[in-house]
């Protein structure tokens, strides 16, 4: 079932339904004058793309433990395009702050970077997610190689990360959603860590039948 079309295409339009939303409420609040986007524009534009980006990390991070768990291992067939998802909302938060708030004056942004904190985990956060969104090809797959092209998307851990720390010093009063992030999220990395440690003793155990070298 999870090779089938049909369910890749419910995976993609629930990608994008958020998107689509977020579009008819704009054209709601810009057009027909409605405040489908509250008193804030720019703050509901902002924090809806930071959710979201947010939530697709961690959506892309817990493919792997999923896919052990459930014995489903097709479900790994979806974390390109869940974990390209979350670069296409990173890249709308980024441009919603570099318009409204900097009106595309790199200059000032290079500034804010250096004296706001919160603006400099997010830069961060989005400058992990770029190289993987670059990558994400089979060409790139096959020029890198497998092993190095694993080892550069680790990156979305370190992303996963600064996303919720940008998040956490953005609101500053009432953290109970980017620590409700942080949570699943480090959840989703402890996992990791677990697996990788339970795995080491079988790895450098003698295959059976194998003759331990003699001491000298």
């Amino acid at each position: 079932m999870l090779r089938s079309g049909w369910t890749k295409f419910v995976v993609f339009m629930a990608c994008l339904t958020p998107f689509l939303v977020l579009a008819w409420r704009f054209y709601r609040a810009t057009v027909v004058g409605e405040l489908t986007l509250g008193a804030n524009p720019v703050e509901t534009l902002t924090h809806f793309t930071g959710n979201w980006t947010i939530r697709l990390i961690a959506a892309t991070l817990a493919i792997t433990p999923l896919r052990k768990l459930l014995k489903m291992p097709d479900l790994i067939r979806y974390r390109r395009m869940i974990g390209l998802y979350a670069f296409f909302y990173a890249a709308l938060h980024f441009t919603i702050y570099l318009y409204f708030d900097k009106q595309f004056d790199f200059a000032a942004m290079v500034r804010d970077v250096g004296k706001r904190p919160f603006i400099t985990a997010g830069v961060a956060a989005f400058l992990f997610m770029l190289p993987l969104a670059i990558t994400s090809t089979s060409g790139w797959i096959r020029r890198l190689g497998g092993k190095r092209w694993q080892q550069l998307h680790r990156l979305v851990y370190l992303s996963g990360i600064a996303a919720v720390v940008h998040y956490y010093w953005l609101v500053k009063s009432d953290v109970r959603l980017p620590l409700m992030y942080g949570a699943i999220i480090g959840v989703l990395l402890l996992y990791r860590v677990a697996t990788k440690i339970r795995m080491q003793p079988a790895q450098m155990r003698p295959a059976r039948g194998a003759v331990a070298a003699p001491r000298t």
